[in-house]
């Protein structure tokens, strides 16, 4: 019996019968909680996105190098960005021109298709790689996880393009992108330009 009513409330919340108290993060997880929602969430979230692959990929592997991969994102990482980005909190008009046209059923469905979707890694020289290893380990994995796939809040770095990976790590490091984060900051403080674009390779070449 607890098994139907799960299910049926995840098709509920994936169609967008719910109760107004059911907030995005508690639809998610009852979609979750259910094979049959996800699979069907997925579906309609490969349709959504198809404005979104101009710049992430048919399958959320970027086709710009600026541009992060979204694929094998946990989607409670992906829902919370798109929500920046809608409230302004993340600033970038194009993006946020796109989330506005979103229905929150859709916003989920995005999220979902896209953590659904295979990274690819990418091949990179083995001194740096080797290197970026050890930075890494010492100053990256115990927010990032060993294998740097993130977490509900964490974002995933594995397979990501290391041009987006250099970029985000010198902004936190000089404080000059437009995401303050401070213990970010102190994490990479120390690194140099060397160090950033060799933990870049190896977390590029990362499953």
């Amino acid at each position: 019996m607890m098994c139907n009513m799960r299910r049926t409330l995840g098709l509920a919340l994936l169609t967008g019968l719910v109760f107004p108290a059911y907030g995005a993060d508690a639809r998610l997880q009852a979609i979750q909680a259910d094979p049959a929602a996800v699979q069907a969430a997925v579906e309609a979230g490969r349709k959504a996105s198809f404005f979104c692959a101009n710049c992430h990929g048919d399958n959320g592997v970027s086709r710009l190098p600026e541009v992060p991969n979204l694929a094998g994102q946990n989607p409670a990482y992906l829902l919370e960005q798109i929500r920046k980005f809608g409230s302004g909190q993340r600033k970038d008009e194009f993006m946020q021109g796109l989330i506005k046209v979103l229905k929150d059923e859709e916003k989920i469905q995005i999220a979902l298709f896209y953590a659904g979707q295979q990274p690819t890694p990418g091949q990179q020289e083995a001194a740096p790689v080797a290197a970026g290893r050890q930075v890494y380990v010492k100053l990256c994995a115990r927010c990032h996880g060993e294998q740097a796939r993130g977490n509900e809040t964490i974002p995933r770095l594995a397979g990501q393009h290391p041009l987006y990976l250099k970029r985000s790590i010198t902004r936190y490091r000089d404080k000059t992108g437009e995401r303050q984060d401070p213990q970010m900051s102190s994490a990479v403080a120390p690194l140099k330009d060397e160090d950033i674009k060799a933990v870049a390779a190896y977390l590029n070449t990362l499953p």
